[in-house]
């Protein structure tokens, strides 16, 4: 089934930089039209002329649960929302080491931004018979990454979400899905302690980061027409790491 994306609205949070920003451009280049939520407004009008007018900006900080149902209101007709808004907090810690307040922050874009979202959109998906969400987890959610508490647990709720969502909205036309990448070639990682990202690297079999467009090429395959059978599964791409 080869997807007409000219007709599709794709939802992208965390649009502004790294994977977010990537999957905005691909989709926009394919002909989509793309909602591209995040709260650093100046980068969302500087990647708008980039892009041209297919690329519709928005300022959104997804912690905002009302700002959220307020977004999602004015845009009811998503086909497909891609969760990619994410942070790390303070990483190279002991779990004993860790500040409460950063843990709550890391949870409260995670895992709260990607439930606030799916939320907001999974009722009307639902109705019109079809949709797609995709949470953007990580390898740490399924292992656990030392050092990283908040973000691995984080993930691993975002795991466990896409789960139960998938189970929910089976038999819809709606399909709910995590992706799970090791470590990707992002800001996200470059502002990471090099002790972390080290420890993390070894841990792949491939012995090297995942590529941006890696990542796009198996998102736009998870939130195309064609992924119709599978549901509340977690898409492996983690270089041979983790293989289930």
């Amino acid at each position: 089934m080869k997807p007409n994306w000219q007709t599709q609205t794709i939802a992208i949070t965390g649009a502004a930089s790294g994977l977010g920003k990537a999957l905005a451009a691909h989709f926009t280049h394919l002909g989509s039209s793309v909602l591209g939520l995040d709260r650093c407004e100046n980068d969302l009008a500087a990647i708008r002329k980039t892009l041209g007018n297919r690329f519709i900006p928005i300022a959104l900080d997804v912690t905002d649960r009302e700002a959220v149902d307020r977004v999602f209101g004015e845009h009811r007709d998503v086909d497909a929302l891609i969760n990619s808004a994410g942070i790390t907090g303070k990483t190279n810690l002991k779990s004993q080491e860790t500040d409460p307040a950063d843990v709550e922050r890391v949870f409260a874009v995670n895992f709260f931004g990607s439930y606030h979202t799916s939320r907001a959109v999974l009722p009307g998906m639902a109705s019109r018979g079809y949709g797609r969400v995709l949470h953007i987890s990580s390898i740490a959610g399924k292992e656990g990454n030392a050092g990283m508490l908040a973000y691995s647990s984080s993930k691993a709720a975002v795991i466990g979400m896409a789960k139960v969502q998938g189970k929910e909205m089976a038999g819809t036309g709606v399909t709910v899905n995590a992706l799970a990448p090791a470590v990707v070639h992002t800001p996200l990682v470059e502002a990471m302690p090099g002790e972390q990202v080290e420890y993390m690297t070894a841990k792949i079999p491939m012995r090297r980061c995942a590529r941006l467009e890696e990542v796009v090429a198996l998102a736009e395959f998870i939130v195309s027409p064609a992924c119709s059978f599978t549901t509340g599964f977690t898409f492996d791409l983690s270089g041979g790491r983790a293989t289930y």
